[in-house]
């Protein structure tokens, strides 16, 4: 057994964020209730929180300001799992405010920043303040103009004002590029945080580290060594309650631009010049810009699409998509895809990147597997072995955090015979376990002006680039065949065929 020590004590973990106001707009809702409250308690734990800081709620709902502390009170303990007598929570309670406003209305705006200034001066916060844009997404542009006409945006001083902006980032590339021009018009880039929850993860950070800080990967990661890469995002759960937002969206406009991307361009950058936000920014944008565009003719062949139907997850007996609720009972919306994409540079020059995101798998699993390339046979030509299984290199992002490397070894007897070994890495083994959401680093990172896991404009309109002609032309064929694969199987056969057709295997375990 490797002994270890923990080295994250809560006092390591990094310097108090800057001393602010949080302005949540949508602060009734679920994204607030479920993740920022509960990341805030947290943060709160360790100590991160400033003690000059305070929360505004801005929504539609009608609730006092008590009724809103209650409600605070009451999810943190439930979504954070806060005692009942609970000394942080109460303190974040005491610190929250409320008012009920519309977006679209300059009265509620004017309202709000009388009352930025009141908290400003109670707290001892010094003018700075980030917006937290937990809307549907047709609000975005609207709140921004609003804040701006207020000049609740402008800079001073030495005071920031920053906005949070929740994925989806635009429906596709002319809807994106309207976002960011928008938006751009009134803010300043470096204002902007496009946030992306999959990068609050620690194994989505833990990439670079593992990638750059150790002497023995970085050598071999590229198309010399390397087979191919696997990324996959698989969730046992179907669409829910969300079946409205997923009949627009459908899985590749969910999952693909932001958060699959997000990974295969910090798996495959370059090392940046430093860990600035810029500097590695600018890295994942080269990755997104070198992806090679899919013709529509080739769409038909790297791109798969499916949908659920009726099926066994687990021991569960599910409905398909078409019968969830606020479906449209013959709906083509996919809620499966699956990719080949090939990117365009000197590292990864002729090595596929296959992505896949479905609903209704038979497990939840996020990860990025690396193959790499098999060893000369002819060593072992006069002997029983038939065949050397190649190293896999695997980073579970979710549910069990962690790395594992699987290598060849003898199998103890008078033969030569080898077996697969798997060396098994698991957070929660080596640094304990954390309550968190995945919004802690984020909502910390925002606070201190760290951009690094927040996506810059021109990185939001490459990802759109890539999947926009896969989108053109699911528009003009809509599916035929759905639903195509059960609930709880690993989706359609043509995503095997896909794989099939170059030699290779899905990882289904």
């Amino acid at each position: 057994m490797i002994k270890h020590e923990v080295v994250h004590a809560p006092e390591d973990l990094g310097r108090m964020a800057d001393r602010c106001i949080m302005v949540v707009f949508g602060a009734s809702g679920d994204l607030t209730t479920r993740k920022l409250l509960p990341a805030l308690y947290n943060l709160g734990r360790h100590n991160l929180l400033p003690r000059e800081f305070a929360i505004l709620g801005f929504a539609k709902d009608a609730l006092t300001e008590e009724e809103f502390r209650k409600k605070i009170r009451d999810d943190i303990r439930e979504y954070a799992g806060a005692p009942v007598s609970c000394e942080l929570c109460d303190w974040l309670a005491d610190h929250s405010y409320y008012m009920t406003g519309d977006f679209a209305s300059a009265d509620d705006f004017a309202r709000m920043k009388l009352r930025v200034q009141e908290l400003e001066a109670q707290h001892h916060t010094q003018g700075n303040v980030f917006y937290y844009l937990a809307t549907l997404p047709q609000f975005f542009p609207e709140i921004v103009r609003q804040l701006a006409a207020q000049q609740l945006t402008e800079e001073s001083e030495g005071a920031w004002r920053r906005v949070i902006i929740e994925k989806p980032f635009g429906s596709d590339l002319a809807s994106a590029k309207a976002l960011n021009r928008d938006i751009g018009q009134v803010l300043k880039e470096h204002q902007i945080y496009r946030i992306d929850h999959y990068l609050g993860k620690e194994t989505v950070q833990n990439i670079l580290i593992f990638r750059f800080s150790n002497g023995i990967f970085e050598p071999v990661w590229n198309r010399r060594y390397i087979d191919h890469v696997q990324i996959t995002v698989a969730e046992s759960l179907g669409v829910e309650r969300r079946g409205g937002y997923y009949e627009h969206a459908g899985a590749l406009r969910d999952m693909i631009p932001n958060h699959i991307l997000q990974l295969l361009s910090l798996t495959a950058m370059e090392p940046p010049v430093s860990f600035d936000a810029n500097a590695v920014r600018d890295e994942q944008a080269k990755v997104l810009h070198a992806i090679q565009t899919i013709s529509p003719e080739d769409v038909l062949q790297r791109a798969v699409r499916g949908q659920y139907g009726a099926g066994l997850v687990g021991t569960e007996q599910v409905a398909g998509y078409r019968a969830e609720p606020f479906v449209d009972p013959q709906s083509s919306t996919e809620t499966f895809v699956a990719f080949k994409l090939a990117i365009d540079n000197w590292r990864w020059a002729d090595v596929p990147f296959y992505i896949r995101t479905g609903k209704r798998m038979p497990k939840r699993v996020t990860e990025i597997a690396i193959q790499f390339r098999s060893a000369p046979f002819r060593l072992f030509r006069d002997t029983p072995v038939e065949k050397l299984t190649p190293n896999t290199l695997v980073m579970r992002i979710q549910p069990d955090e962690g790395i594992s490397l699987q290598f060849g070894a003898k199998i103890p007897g008078a033969h030569v015979r080898v077996g697969p070994v798997t060396m098994d890495f698991e957070y929660a083994d080596y640094f304990g376990t954390e309550p968190s959401t995945g919004y802690e680093r984020l909502l910390y990172d925002c606070m201190i002006g760290d951009a690094t896991l927040f996506q810059r404009a021109d990185m939001v309109e490459a990802g759109w680039n890539v999947v926009e002609p896969v989108l053109d032309v699911w528009k003009a064929l809509p599916a035929k065949a759905f639903p195509n694969y059960a609930a709880g199987t690993w989706g359609p056969k043509d995503a095997d065929e896909l794989m099939r057709r170059d030699g290779r295997v899905w990882r289904n375990e």
